[in-house]
């Protein structure tokens, strides 16, 4: 449990290089929108230390937020000089930020939920660990956060048109939507897309569930073998795979057919099934199998009144990891399928490729909010299995 420690104000020496290096940090992003990375990190360094000085040095603490509303307005109005309305809501973001973090680290508040028997790089170590985590998460998500604006682009590009950096309401439309749900092309490839993944999520759930359960025997030869063998596809390159169904679906026939497609999905799908399955069987209690078997239940009836039941939310998750990838893969589709199959990732690899459409932005923003939707439901379902386990508190 952590301990409350009091609040000391810490020497600017300390203070002012930790500020200026998150001005750096800042002055990255900057100094890349306009042109030059180096000098917008070198720029952000000094203005934070001096910055990190004045208000810790130079004021009365006292003033501490008045200070921190001064810098507030005075990084929006530097915002606003160098990037019009986006550029004053970016900077006033950045003014509180900024005020925040600087009092945050030169009164020492960093200390207060930190047991004090920590040592210095114990601390460095604990919030290096957070902001480095953070960091990951902003350039992962960063991606994503300028597609869906890019959406509702009035105009057929792939940038932000002045319209839009004014935030001028005639530079947003819903005209890339209405293409996607009005064009014949990406309505059927959406249609063959909502019939191939559900059909190769239950290909992949009913396999690997089966799988997961027969592995999870200690009594089964060479286990981990057969293990290493059926997770193989999500360890093996894909175009590898690809290229080996390829040759061998159009040896048996099955080469530019739906169910060629459907079992391509499915044996993508089912490692994903056999790992949560595998993992939510970890803490499951076999005595109870044998119970019912002493009173008379046979296997099939044993599976599904005991067994499944507890074992549940890790196959969902495997079905919905089975059912994303199947809905979001596109080179197996491209060597496995033909122009009737053609899916909806596949639609827009063609979209990139042959046409530029902003079409594409508007499906990619309907496919991360369906992803986010699976994903939340997936979190939602591990806790539920960890709770049934008792691995969690309720």
């Amino acid at each position: 449990m952590a301990v409350e420690t009091q609040a000391v104000k810490r020497p600017i020496q300390f203070v002012a290089p930790v500020a200026g290096a998150s001005g750096a940090f800042a002055g990255v992003f900057v100094g890349a929108a306009n042109g030059s990375v180096l000098l917008g990190l070198l720029i952000g360094f000094v203005i934070l230390a001096a910055i990190a000085f004045v208000l810790l040095e130079a004021l009365d603490p006292g003033l501490e937020k008045a200070a921190k509303w001064a810098l507030i307005a005075a990084m929006a109005v530097a915002g606003f000089l160098l990037g019009g309305l986006p550029g004053l809501v970016v900077g006033g973001l950045f003014g509180w930020f900024f005020g925040w973090f600087i009092y945050w680290v030169g009164m020492g508040r960093y200390r207060v939920p930190l047991p004090p028997y920590l040592t210095s790089g114990q601390v460095l170590w604990h919030y290096g660990f957070r902001v480095l985590c953070g960091a990951i998460f902003v350039f992962l998500i960063t991606p994503i956060l300028v597609v869906m604006p890019l959406s509702f682009n009035a105009q057929d590009f792939f940038t932000f048109t002045p319209e839009m950096l004014r935030f001028d309401p005639a530079g947003y439309s819903l005209k890339h939507y209405r293409d996607f749900f009005t064009s014949s092309e990406w309505q059927q490839a959406l249609r063959n897309s909502l019939i191939i993944a559900p059909l190769a999520t239950i290909l992949s759930v009913s396999f690997g569930t089966l799988a997961a359960i027969g592995l999870s025997g200690e009594h089964v030869p060479f286990r981990r073998a057969i293990m290493a063998i059926l997770i193989s596809p999500m360890i093996v390159p894909l175009i590898i795979s690809a290229a080996g169904m390829y040759f061998f679906y159009s040896r048996i026939g099955l080469q530019g057919t739906l169910l060629g497609v459907v079992l391509a999905h499915a044996a993508l799908g089912i490692p994903f099934v056999i790992i949560t399955v595998t993992a939510t069987l970890v803490g499951f209690d076999r005595s109870l199998t044998r119970a019912a078997a002493n009173m008379g239940a046979d296997p099939v009836t044993t599976f599904f009144r005991v067994q499944m039941p507890l074992i549940l939310p890790g196959v969902i998750s495997g079905g919905l990891f089975a059912f994303i990838t199947s809905f979001d893969e596109v080179v197996v589709v491209i060597f496995v399928g033909s122009a009737r199959q053609q899916t909806l990732p596949w639609q827009m690899f063609t979209g990139l490729r042959e046409q530029i459409s902003p079409t594409i932005l508007a499906v990619a923003t309907i496919l991360v909010i369906i992803s986010i939707a699976l994903l939340t439901t997936v979190e939602l379902l591990r806790r539920r299995s960890e709770r049934m386990r008792g691995l969690s508190p309720g």
